[in-house]
C-alpha cells in the first residue's frame, strides 16, 4: 500500500473555494488510480461517496454528478500530488475528504473505493 497525507481542508461560506492535496509516499506514476472521496456528517465509513478520481499515468478524469462542473482535478508528478479544486462550494460539500489509491485495477473502483487511504481532511461548508 502506499502512504497519503491529505491538506487543505477548511471552513468557508458556500460559493467559496478549497484546494485540497493528497502527498503519496512514492511516484504516483506507478498508481493505477488516484482519487478523492468524501464522508458526510451521519454517514458511516463505508457510505463514502467517491468525488473525482484519475488514472495518474493518464487518462481521463471522473467526477461525480454532484460536484460535475465544480471540481477539478491535477496532479504534480514531480511532487507525488494529487489536487481537487473546489469552487462554489455548498454546504452538502461538507464532510471529511479522504484521499484514495489503488496499485492495480482490480482494487480500484472510482465509486466505492480503493486499498491505500489518508486519514482525511475536514471541509465545512456553512450558508
Amino acid at each position: 500500500q502506499v502512504q497519503l497525507v491529505e491538506s487543505g481542508g477548511g471552513s468557508v461560506q458556500a460559493g467559496g473555494s478549497l484546494r485540497l492535496s493528497c502527498a503519496a509516499s512514492g511516484s504516483i506514476g506507478n498508481l493505477y488510480c488516484m482519487g478523492w472521496f468524501r464522508q458526510a456528517p451521519g454517514k458511516e465509513v463505508g457510505e463514502r461517496e467517491g468525488v473525482a478520481a484519475i488514472p495518474p499515468r493518464g487518462g481521463s478524469p471522473y467526477y461525480a454528478d454532484s460536484v460535475k462542473g465544480r471540481v477539478t482535478l491535477s496532479q504534480d508528478n514531480a511532487k507525488n500530488t494529487l489536487y481537487l479544486e473546489m469552487n462554489d462550494l455548498k454546504p452538502e460539500d461538507t464532510g471529511i475528504y479522504f484521499c484514495a489509491a489503488a496499485r492495480t485495477p482490480q482494487l480500484c473502483d472510482y465509486e466505492y473505493g480503493m486499498d491505500s487511504w489518508g486519514k482525511g481532511t475536514l471541509v465545512n461548508i456553512s450558508s
